[in-house]
């Protein structure tokens, strides 16, 4: 099976190449691609060479607006445009960005002074009262009301009771109730400081890839749909010293040998592959391999709109079906680690489900047995529509459960999505109008038990969009957000946990390794699971 898959995807890279590579720029012929440097018409000098990054990327980006996407192929652009208040350094402490500094003086009291001199792309200088509009978007309280983002729910910002401007450079945000939390929440791009006069030059919308205008040390430029999206180095960036490149561009080539191969022709200099080309690149100079645990997971979610779908003995049988180390083997060539919706990499947060829940044990007779108390079996099998996004990894775990499921009496039928349709359908899997019964993905855990519980499974979680609810599991996630006690609160997600898998709203499968393949020459960059795309120490070494 491995090369068969290896030879489907090697015959697919000549062709990827020759259509995305030699089209950069050029989706159509009058759009020519990034200019590369040269020499210099007054004086026939060599120009200097920019330190321009090429980033290989699988996906288009389904949107722009750091408020109401969370894909990661749009992430890794415009987290490189937009900043928060804080952000995590690589040891999990906190560092300021926009914020200077804080201070906590009680449990619902956060006081952030914001640094000054910082400027939007436009070039106005970002004060207090952005910080303030930006979460009123967020939590529907301007003229726009509720433009759906993601961090507006009561497991993110939701808690906030109020948020004022002190002075240009002070903010203080109440919160209702404790919120243990809270600053890791901060940290999400659902946070981000946006532009308010260019939320409303555009209507209150900032999905366009040209609206975007953070303070980040990169700046849009210029983009081919489906093509390149370039960004240049915001020369009025705040921290001294960044960024040391004078640009990023990011070329589509959603198959990974094409994305290798242009790696080693130096079409691009970074890219993000799976384990199975590690042995591709094994002895080869050019080329270094970046590796870091993920705290992602593989999953598949239900429409619990479905009636077959309601009854828990349908989703434990498939839960029971599942060889969850045959989808590791096949689809991250063994370098994954069995995971629920709390990946290992949060560490003492986790329930080892693997260990001590019966549906993480493989058991295809007792999965018929379920089956058949639900009424199916040969002559009554149940048919399940099920999406899958574009990543190599989920169409691929898509494929391994459709072939595990045929023997529980359970076809599944797998329809691949472009991004923007693709997330489209994701925000409707709780509604008929949905059109699938499941959807095959990926989700990240965080770095706070509170997103990685209540944000995907309270009833109000801002993610929770496959319609599930459960009065202890809400009243758990309470009980965790509301204490700042680090055994109470473990004690509550992990009780939370035992409760979801057992209920099984959603499968969970893998959590991988993740892989940045990188030419030998770039130097300064270090990804981390809570900040895997930070380009500002990152330079090209000549």
């Amino acid at each position: 099976m491995k090369n068969m898959k290896k030879w489907l995807s090697l015959s697919l890279a000549g062709a990827m190449l020759m259509g995305v590579l030699a089209g950069c720029g050029g989706g159509t012929s009058s759009t020519p691609a990034p200019a590369e440097t040269g020499t210099t018409e007054t004086t026939g000098e060599p120009a200097a060479v920019e330190q321009v990054l090429k980033y290989g990327t699988d996906t288009w980006p389904a949107g722009f607006d750091p408020h109401t996407i969370s894909a990661i192929a749009a992430t890794r652009v415009f987290n490189q445009v937009y900043e928060t208040l804080i952000d995590f350094n690589p040891d999990m402490t906190f560092k300021g960005v926009l914020a200077e500094s804080w201070e906590i003086p009680d449990d619902v009291t956060y006081i952030f002074h914001i640094r000054q001199g910082v400027k939007f792309h436009n070039g106005r200088e970002m004060t207090a009262e952005d910080v303030v509009y930006s979460f009123q978007r967020v939590l529907g309280q301007t003229e726009y009301g509720d433009i759906g983002a993601l961090g507006s729910s009561s497991s993110y910002y939701g808690g906030i009771a109020s948020i004022e401007a002190n002075d240009d450079y002070t903010v203080t945000i109440t919160l209702s109730e404790p919120n243990a939390a809270f600053m890791a929440n901060l940290t999400s791009s659902y946070g981000a400081i946006v532009c308010k006069e260019v939320v409303e030059a555009n209507d209150g919308s900032l999905s366009a890839i040209d609206t975007m205008c953070g303070t980040g040390p990169f700046m849009y430029k210029e983009s081919v749909v489906d093509n390149y999206i370039t960004l240049v180095k915001n020369p009025d960036y705040w921290e001294e010293g960044a960024p040391k490149l004078d640009g990023i561009t990011y070329y589509l080539l959603a198959d990974e040998s094409a994305r290798l191969a242009a790696l080693r022709t130096g079409d691009i200099n970074l890219c993000s592959l799976s384990a199975l080309n590690l042995s591709e690149v094994e002895g080869d100079e050019s080329i270094k391999v970046l590796s870091y645990q993920s705290n992602n997971y593989t999953y598949l979610g239900f429409n619990l709109s479905n009636e077959a779908l309601q009854d828990v003995r349908v989703r434990q049988a498939m839960s029971m079906a599942i060889d969850r180390q045959a989808i590791i083997d096949y689809v991250y060539n063994g370098e994954a680690t069995v995971s629920t919706f709390v990946a290992p990499a949060m560490g003492h947060w986790v329930w080892d489900a693997p260990t001590e829940s019966p549906l993480y044990t493989q058991d295809i007779e007792g999965a018929k047995a379920l089956m058949e108390e639900a009424g199916y079996s040969d002559s009554n099998r149940l048919t399940i529509k099920m999406a899958a996004g574009l990543m190599d990894s989920i169409r691929d775990t898509a494929v391994v459960l459709q072939q595990q499921l045929k023997e529980i009496y359970i076809d599944v039928e797998i329809t691949n999505l472009e991004s923007g349709e693709y997330v489209d359908v994701w925000g409707k899997m709780n509604t008929p109008e949905a059109g699938y019964d499941a959807m095959c993905g990926q989700n990240g855990s965080g770095t706070d038990p509170n997103r990685a519980v209540s944000f995907f499974f309270s009833t109000t979680g801002g993610a929770n969009v496959w319609g599930y609810s459960n009065a202890e599991v809400d009243e758990l996630c309470a009980q965790g957000v509301a204490t700042t006690d680090e055994a109470e609160r473990e004690s509550a997600y992990i009780e939370a946990q035992k409760i979801i898998i057992d209920e099984s709203p959603n499968l969970f499968f893998a959590s991988p390794m993740e892989y940045f393949f990188v030419s030998s020459g770039v130097e300064g960059f270090e990804p981390f699971a809570a900040n895997a795309n930070n380009f500002r120490t990152t330079y090209i070494a000549e």
